[in-house]
């Protein structure tokens, strides 16, 4: 079962959070982050090679060093301030009229190693050692990970009489995502969640798999160099948001290839009719209707892939996925395109740029073909994630992001 405590969170006093909170550090590049940095963003401290001009590398000791400078400032102006007592906090997203209800929390970093905190995707070494360098310094996890639980009927009733009363912070940022956030002071409250939470057999990472990985070496680190070290220490913990399963929506994560392979597009779509049935659907963008329905534009035209049976196995947790029916029928086996982390034929749209964006791309010269996918759904992820599993690159996008610097964890 999993292990979580409240914590003394440092945050922005109200008048500054929607100021201060920020998009996470790998949503935006430098130069986005550096045009979208008000005075008091977080963005200084997350994405400091802002700070420079020009910007610097953001994996220079500079950088590194300006990060830790960062937060001691916002900290000593008053920007940042932390609560005197270990509490938790519920926090609210709202996108679309559609709200999530995640719970603000400590994890334990024994629960990621074990297992019980589980993943779908593999991390990079050098991600996670560049989050390790910046979670180590600042002794603190500046940025949330995201994860899901299964969901309690108990945990929902006691979210839903907490947010009857006034929230802390309650705002709209500048991409049209709202965000709320209520304390939990309670004592009664902050056991009963500690209790309800024993009894979940494993939490999700939905989205900040480098995140958790990195503040999970940096608690072995620390349990490494600590002779009486007893598993209680406060960098054993790192900060979370936990979000019932049955709240959250996963979007398409799309695709978009340079070239044909030295085909024409008359063998192309030949090609493609061994494993497919497919229609052109004309100008009008085509969205994929089910599991193994995809949709192509090419040629100024949108088609209808539908998987022939098969091709696929629905037995199978990646099987199943449609990103491994593209990537086997298609960008492997006529596209030559074998390592979708390495090709340089290839690239990923996140669904909330909307499927214009890969008819932008394609008719701009800038891709020959795009593909749009059905989105995976959480039962996918939890099933792929209780096997041992991992997930084909880009599989998952999930919407609305966690905005940084609503709650910092110090340790």
């Amino acid at each position: 079962m999993v292990k979580i405590k409240p914590f003394c969170g440092v945050r922005p006093p109200k008048q500054y959070a929607a100021e201060v909170a920020s998009r996470p550090y790998d949503v935006l590049n430098s130069a986005e982050a550096k045009a979208e940095a008000t005075e008091r963003s977080l963005l200084h401290i997350i994405k400091p090679e802002i700070d420079f001009d020009p910007i610097a590398d953001e994996h220079s000791e500079e950088v590194y060093a300006k990060a830790v400078e960062n937060y001691k400032e916002w900290k000593a102006k008053g920007w940042l301030v932390q609560d005197e007592e270990e509490i938790y906090y519920i926090y609210a997203q709202t996108m679309d009229g559609r709200r999530q209800y995640g719970l603000v929390a400590c994890c334990h970093f024994e629960d990621y190693l074990a297992g019980r905190i589980k993943k779908h995707e593999l991390t990079r070494t050098d991600k996670e050692e560049d989050r390790m360098i910046h979670v180590r310094n600042q002794s603190a996890n500046i940025e949330p990970v995201f994860f899901a639980y299964p969901a309690v009927a108990q945990m929902d009733k006691l979210v839903e009489r907490i947010i009857s009363e006034a929230p802390e912070y309650d705002f709209v940022a500048e991409d049209g995502m709202g965000h709320t956030m209520w304390k939990v002071t309670s004592k009664e409250d902050i056991a009963e969640i500690t209790a309800i939470f024993e009894q979940i057999p494993a939490l999700y990472v939905a989205d900040g798999h480098h995140r958790t990985a990195a503040a999970a070496r940096v608690g072995a680190e620390r349990k490494a160099a600590n002779p009486n070290h007893t598993g209680e220490e406060e960098y054993c913990y790192f900060l979370a948001v936990i979000f019932p399963d049955d709240q959250l929506r996963i979007i398409d994560y799309n695709r978009v290839v340079k070239d044909l392979n030295g085909l024409s597009e008359e063998e192309f779509i030949a090609a493609l009719e061994e494993d497919f049935v497919v229609e052109k659907k004309g100008s009008e963008i085509y969205h994929p209707q089910a599991l193994h329905n995809f949709s192509m534009y090419i040629s100024g035209e949108w088609y209808s892939l539908i998987a022939r049976e098969g091709r696929f196995d629905d037995t199978d947790p990646i099987g199943v996925l449609d990103v491994t029916v593209l990537s086997n029928l298609v960008l492997d086996k006529i596209l030559g395109i074998k390592d979708l982390r390495t090709s340089k034929r290839i690239d990923f749209v996140g669904g909330i740029r909307g499927l214009g964006e890969l008819s932008r791309r394609v008719d701009s010269g800038e891709m020959k073909v795009a593909f749009a996918l059905y989105p995976v759904s959480m039962q996918q992820l939890i099933d792929i994630a209780d096997t041992g599993n991992i997930m084909p690159p880009k599989t998952t996008w999930f919407e609305p992001k966690l905005r940084s610097g609503i709650v910092i964890h110090e340790f």
